[in-house]
């Protein structure tokens, strides 16, 4: 609420940024409650502190009133969140973010779920990779909540990789190497036939559709981060697919975090390529997320 000295309360303040957000051409309105989310998330960066009653109550300062009208303006022009805030949290983790490197989406935390699960199931000699790591969201997470295995992130972006270890380094995560890699082509081939879990969230846009992306994402994520030149954007989920027989032990499982819309594609790919007990997890809001293979036995 805004008085006569020109006061603006954190409440008023919120509800205005929440609009304009809303309002923006530029964002992927995929739920129409996370324009709130977005100014809420960007408030608590302000006041550096998590929102509660009090601190909704309060009135901005002058500075603050500046320094939020600059960050709501920055995300309405398409420009992510944590890109703005510079972290994201990722299953209870401070992950730094940077343009240049693709942002860590809240959806993967299902993959890492699907992977620290398959993992637990396993006494012994634990060994996981994520494909396509980025800044490490999936391998962290992975490594910090199972943290006897051993964990790599590989990526083919070299500044990819440098944030992943500086995550790593900076939340004391000590079981996981960070890789440039194609692939899984860098890997100590003493890996081959012994990992347990591999995760890949592929650039799976088709080649064609990138110019139909939302701003914030055409334009403030990295071009590879979202397609792999493919013409229906699976080429790298058959590449991985195929080279599972050969790093995968035993029993070992692929799980790849796939749009809803290459669910089924995704299925056939895995099946082609020769991996059994495909199937499929959906999210908390019944979309599947993850679709797994398994390398027989």
């Amino acid at each position: 609420m805004q008085s006569d000295s020109g006061a603006v309360s954190v409440s008023q303040a919120l509800r205005d940024a929440a609009g304009a957000i809303g309002r923006s051409r530029s964002i992927d309105h995929w739920r129409p409650v996370m324009s709130r989310y977005d100014a809420e998330e960007l408030m608590a960066a302000v006041l550096g502190k998590p929102l509660d009653g009090d601190s909704r109550r309060q009135e901005l300062s002058g500075d603050q009133r500046r320094r939020y009208s600059s960050m709501v303006a920055r995300r309405v022009a398409g420009e992510p969140v944590a890109q703005i805030v510079g972290a994201i949290w990722f299953r209870g983790l401070s992950l730094h973010v940077r343009r240049g490197v693709f942002g860590p989406r809240s959806s993967s935390e299902l993959l890492a779920a699907e992977a620290i699960r398959a993992l637990r199931r396993r006494r012994r000699g634990r060994v996981a990779v994520d494909v396509a790591t980025g800044s490490g969201p999936v391998a962290l997470a992975v490594a910090h909540e199972v943290p006897d295995a051993e964990v790599w992130g590989v990526d083919i972006s070299a500044e990819a990789v440098k944030l992943g270890r500086q995550n790593a380094r900076r939340l004391h995560i000590d079981n996981v190497h960070f890789k440039v890699s194609d692939m899984l082509d860098a890997l100590p081939s003493r890996m081959r036939d012994g990992v347990d879990v591999l995760t890949i969230h592929p650039p799976y846009v088709a080649r064609r559709e990138v110019r139909t992306l939302p701003r914030e994402i055409r334009e403030f994520e990295p071009i590879h981060s979202l397609t792999d030149g493919s013409d229906d954007g699976l080429g790298l989920v058959r590449r991985l697919a195929g080279d599972a027989h050969e790093w995968l032990r035993p029993g070992g499982v692929l799980l790849v975090e796939i749009g809803t819309y290459l669910s089924r594609s995704t299925q056939t790919a895995l099946r082609k390529a020769g991996l059994s007990d495909v199937r499929w997890t959906k999210d908390s809001l019944g979309v599947t997320r993850v679709v797994s293979g398994r390398r027989s036995r």
